[in-house]
């Protein structure tokens, strides 16, 4: 299966680095600078695992890997925006990101700003342009959701509150007595269940709606909550692996830099629980991630393989 694996998602990682290259290719009225700065981010090397997920869902549910890449480049130029916006100095002031400088690095704050503004509004006009109304529709909320307040920005407020010393308590609204809101395994959870999970949530649920938006009976319910279970369990898994990578991983193996996240005082799985209890809480969540999805036939047999590639990751 691995070697199987490994082969199906080349052959979708190529559709989609083509189908990038097209998109942006097709943007009228764009300033040079401005979409040399958006080629830059969005084409770096990565692993596309986001417009995978898309894709693969949008096969588990009886669609086609061609119909699914207006939905697996949109929600890449959302990460790509989120990258951008993520590593500038008023928010992680990171100057390494895919093994390369940074966005505001290579192309000074200002622009890398606006190509990350550019790119988050292009994902919507690629839905718009790329599905019929219906399941246009149901992509540009479910995208706006996963993205929006509620979601990824949502978490990154909290995120930010926790390393700047708790200037904002997150989720629940309170504080302890000396003044700084609890650092507790739930407030992490449901950190990153919006920071970093939501939008591997919505990458589901866009697969879901490419594949049956346009049926009379709409988007089977059964199949969107395996997927969402599948999701919340890929997402957690993601982040404590991401999180166990910061502790011991090397930046040429990660493309950043590590060791960060304690010193900023960010809160982590290893910095709760000890990295042998993280490593084991990811095989836990692999597992039950795995459970929902087994039943939906071959491509849900490939997003049940996806995990253990996620949980054993290196980089």
């Amino acid at each position: 299966m691995a070697e199987d694996l490994e082969d199906y998602l080349k052959d979708k990682r190529a559709l989609v680095e083509n189908s990038l290259q097209g998109v942006l290719l097709a943007g009228n009225g764009c300033p040079e600078s401005l979409r040399q700065a958006m080629r830059y981010s969005l084409l770096a090397p990565g692993k596309r695992l986001r417009p995978l997920l898309v894709i693969l869902a949008a096969e588990a549910c009886g669609g086609k890997d061609t119909m699914a890449l207006p939905a697996a480049c949109a929600v890449e130029m959302i990460h790509a925006y989120s990258l951008i916006h993520d590593d500038l100095p008023a928010m992680d002031d990171d100057d390494l990101r895919r093994g390369l400088p940074t966005c505001h690095k290579q192309f000074g704050e200002a622009l890398a700003i606006l190509a990350g503004d550019a790119l988050l509004t292009m994902a919507f006009q690629v839905l718009a342009e790329g599905y019929p109304p219906r399941t246009a529709a149901g992509c540009c909320r479910e995208l706006a959701r996963g993205a929006g307040a509620g979601g990824m920005v949502g978490g990154q407020v909290e995120d930010l509150a926790w390393e700047r010393g708790g200037e904002e308590t997150p989720a629940r609204g309170h504080r302890s007595s000396a003044g700084e809101a609890p650092r507790t395994l739930e407030v992490l959870e449901n950190i990153h269940a919006r920071k970093t999970g939501a939008l591997f949530r919505t990458c589901l649920s866009l697969g879901a709606w490419v594949a049956q938006g346009e049926r009379s009976e709409g988007v089977d319910s059964a199949a969107l909550a395996s997927l969402d279970a599948y999701g919340r369990c890929f997402g957690q898994a993601f982040q404590v692996t991401d999180d166990l990578l910061d502790v011991e991983g090397t930046a040429s193996q990660l493309g950043k830099r590590v060791q960060k996240d304690a010193a900023r005082g960010k809160l982590t799985y290893p910095g709760f629980l000890g990295v042998a209890e993280s490593r084991r809480l990811a095989q836990r969540l692999g597992e039950e991630a795995r459970s929902h999805v087994l039943a939906m036939g071959q491509a849900g047999r490939y997003l049940a393989a996806l995990v253990d590639r996620i949980v054993e990751r290196k980089q």
